[in-house]
This record gives C-alpha cells, structure tokens and sequence, in this order.
C-alpha cells in the first residue's frame, strides 16, 4: 500500500508515475473516492458521538422527554446503519484501488514502455569463442544424460525436469559456493517456508498484481512462493527493529514455484522457463537514509558471484515499464548464452525502499525513540537452474564435454570434467 496522506497531498505524482508505468488508473477517480469515503467518517463519527452523548443522558430522563429520546436514538442508529454500509462498501473499494498504485520509481531509473528501453549500463569481460557451433544448453543435457525433459513431462507435465548425475553434483556446488560468499558478507543464511499466507505475498508486493503467476493449495488457503523474497521480506512483519542492527542482510535458499502464465509465446525450451527450481536470494532490512548505499552493495554481491565464476554479463538498469509494482529502481543480470547467442536474464535486484515494509508494518526506531518505516531490497544471488545453464553452454568443448568452473570445483568430490559416456 502507498503512502495514503502524501497521495492525498501530491496525486500529481502518481498520476505522473501511474504514466510512465503504461499503467491504467483513474487517480481522479480514487480522489473523490477518496473524499466520500472520508466524508462518511466524518459523518458516522457524528452519529456516533451522538449516541454516546445521548446515552449518558437517557437514565436521568422520564416521561415524554424520555421517549423522545428513545424515539431520537432509533432515527441514530438506523442513520448509522445506512451509513456504515455505504463506508464498508467505498472502504473496500478504495482499499482495493489502493493496492493497485505502484512505488515511486527512482530519479535515475529510465522512463521506458517496455524491455526494449531497459538501459545496458556495464558489461563484464567478453563474449567467449567457440572453433566449433556451440550447442545449447538442452541439447548438452541430453547428450551428458545429466537433464531429462521426457520424463519430467511424463510425470508432472510440461515445464518440469529431472536433474541427474553430474548436475546434482553441480547444483550444490554453486549452492555452496554462493552461501560461502554471502556468509562472509554478514548474510545470515535461511532455509524459509515455501508454503505461505496471502497476507505475505501482498506484503511483499507479489498480490494483486501477479496473482495468477502462483500455485495455491486449496484446502489450507496456502500459496507456494516464486522466490524466497517473499518469506524473507515477511519475517520481520509486525516488528519494530532495533537501528543498531540494520542493515539486517538474509539470504535464503529455497525451492520455488510459478505458472509462467501468459509466458508461452517467449518460451526458449529446456529448463530456461520451468515451472519448479531452486534459487538463493538476497535480502536487506535497511535504514532509509543508508538505502541506495545498501543497494549499490547488493548489485556488487551480486556481481562478484558471477565474475568468480567467470561468465560474461552485462548489468541493464531497467526501466518504468520493465519493472515490479513495488520496485523503485532495478538491475537485471543478463549473462551471455553461446547456445542461444543472446544474453538472457539470469538475476534481478530491486530497491523497493518502504512499499513492502509500509504493507507488512515493518519498522525501526531511532535513538530518540521515534519509530518509521524501514527500506527493504532484494537480490537474486543464483538462480541455479538458470546458471547451470550459462555453466553448460559458456563452459562446453567441441566433444560436447563441460568443465567444471574453477571455484566449484573444491565442492564437485574430484569431478573437474561432465564427459560423454
């Protein structure tokens, strides 16, 4: 939820922002909805200072004047009853409207329509060069039997995949390759719930908008989350934490799940698009006054994982119409797919200062003992299904071999090399 007063005061800016989002909704509308719903406070507020004041009155009344005041207190509450509807149907509404309205993008993210605009701000080392036609990363898992599609077809349909042999091995490897960095860093690692209530996928920003990207199971009224940021984000719902310990920095490693709906016409085959996977995420409770230092150093971590791994990317600051509801500036890493020659987005890291905190009432208090609202942000470290892929394709030989990146190897029990069988 935005900030409701300084919309009231400034609903230029978000008409404003409502347009560089390509986004569609009425602000002028929600203005006066707005006002009639604060006009029936005021007037139920009345009503019912009314009947309390009458209320105190009545046992020292007798005779006429007495049922006239009973008389006069039935007209009250049947005003009140009239009027209470009315609130809790423009309530609803208003609150609903409300939760539509995105952050307010930051000064220094590009006004853009869509990921045309998004802005190429850094690339890291260069593309790497193949003496032969590299394969992608669907056909290299098929050919090392270390990926199966059919099967994973078979038993739980389309967008699933079993994960065999030597990229099992693979997979933890890079989960503790990460973990070790992120722990070095002042990270405290999280093995979080993947099942969680809506008011946590509202929260952290996720609902209403994308709503129909996740899985909900219906008898416990539970959703399984598309990235640990949600769990991590909800953790500290309610709380008002101490300043000294900020920035409070998480990173959790979770499965996770979406629908992909409405993504099949951008569909790039193998395990680029699935319906499971695991990920490691990054999360930060900041103070807002120390927010886009914190962020910068987000971007940083995020980098480092990928340069000791030695894979060529690129940073693209993305732009309003390419980024989250509750995002005020975000990154993509994109790294290089030989296989697909094309960059393809492996990682996002967003700043999204006090939206998702001011929706889960997450708070600090200051040395004066005054409490706000702290900044939160979050990081993809490793998307593993994602990097295993830019691993396959950027790290491949010409007799369809993979080489294990240098820094995993301590962690591959001896394997330097997936080989054809």
């Amino acid at each position: 939820m935005i900030d409701i007063e300084f919309f009231r005061k400034n609903p230029q800016i978000f008409e404003m922002e409502i347009k560089k989002r390509n986004m569609k909704i009425d602000v002028s509308y929600d203005i006066n909805l707005d006002k009639k719903r604060r006009k029936l406070i005021s007037e139920i507020d009345e009503l019912r200072a009314q009947k309390n004041a009458n209320s105190k009155k009545m046992p020292k009344m007798t005779g006429e004047e007495k049922l006239q005041m009973i008389a006069d207190m039935k007209r009250i509450n049947k005003e009140l009853e009239i009027l209470e509807n009315q609130f809790e149907k423009i309530d609803e509404e208003f609150i609903s409207r409300m939760a539509l309205y995105p952050n307010i993008s930051h000064s220094s993210t590009p006004v853009g329509k869509d990921e045309n605009d998004n802005v190429p701000i850094f690339f890291w080392d260069k593309k790497p060069s193949f003496d032969f036609m590299p394969k992608n990363h669907a056909e290299i898992g098929k050919d090392l039997d270390i990926l199966d599609y059919e099967r994973g077809s078979k038993v739980s349909g389309a967008r699933f995949v079993y994960l065999k042999n030597e990229a099992v091995f693979l997979e933890f490897a890079l989960v503790q390759y990460v973990i070790n960095i992120l722990c070095s860093k002042g990270f405290i690692p999280v093995i979080p719930p993947v099942l969680v209530k809506e008011r946590a996928m509202f929260g952290s920003g996720f609902f209403p908008a994308e709503k129909t990207q996740y899985y909900k199971t219906e008898l416990d009224d539970l959703y399984l989350i598309g990235t640990s940021e949600v769990s991590l984000c909800s953790y500290h719902a309610d709380e008002v934490l101490n300043i000294k310990n900020l920035p409070m920095k998480y990173c959790g490693f979770s499965t996770c799940f979406r629908r992909e709906a409405g993504s099949y016409g951008k569909d790039m085959g193998g395990m680029f698009r699935v319906h499971q996977f695991d990920k490691i995420e990054m999360f930060i409770f900041s103070h807002p006054e120390n927010s886009w230092h914190d962020f910068e150093f987000l971007k940083a971590t995020l980098e480092e994982i990928f340069r000791g791994l030695k894979i060529h990317y690129r940073i693209l600051n993305m732009c309003t119409g390419d980024i989250g509801s509750p995002n005020a500036k975000k990154y993509d890493l994109e790294a290089w797919l030989p296989g697909q020659n094309a960059y393809r987005e492996l990682a996002s890291c967003s700043n999204d200062t006090d939206f998702q905190s001011r929706r889960l009432n997450i708070k600090y208090r200051d040395e004066d003992g005054n409490k706000d609202l702290v900044h939160t942000m979050n990081s993809t470290a490793c998307a593993i299904g994602r990097t295993l892929i830019a691993i396959y394709e950027n790290y491949q030989d010409k007799e369809g071999n993979v080489k294990i990146p240098d820094v995993l190897i301590p962690y591959m029990n001896g394997i330097e090399y997936i080989k054809v069988k």
